[in-house]
């Protein structure tokens, strides 16, 4: 009998909660505040803190702080606003830092 595989997902690291899917991944290659951080098209079963502007790595962005919507741990942010052209594209996108998320279903 053939096992039944699910998606693969990435859970918070303190409750468990499946926030992100793996095939959601656009870039591992991205720096959060605490180490490595992977840049998602989408995030699932989070909420989002205040909108403000922050000075990062490359440059100004208006971001929001992405929370596990089950325990409230803060996992990384959401890019509202991009000042530069050549940043644009993280428009609507989200920050999950690679310390704050566990795979599940590997």
């Amino acid at each position: 009998m053939a096992e039944v595989v699910g998606p693969r997902l990435y859970g918070c690291c303190n409750c468990r909660n499946h926030v992100a899917l793996h095939d959601d991944i656009i870039s591992k290659a991205f720096q959060g505040r605490n180490g490595r951080a992977f840049l998602f098209s989408h995030a699932m079963n989070v909420s989002m803190g205040p909108k403000e502007d922050r000075n990062l790595m490359t440059g100004l962005h208006t971001v929001a702080d992405v929370y596990c919507s089950d325990c409230r741990e803060v996992l990384g942010w959401k890019y509202e606003r991009a000042y530069e052209e050549s940043q644009k594209y993280k428009e609507g996108k989200f920050i999950l830092e690679k310390s704050k998320i566990v795979k599940e279903n590997w």
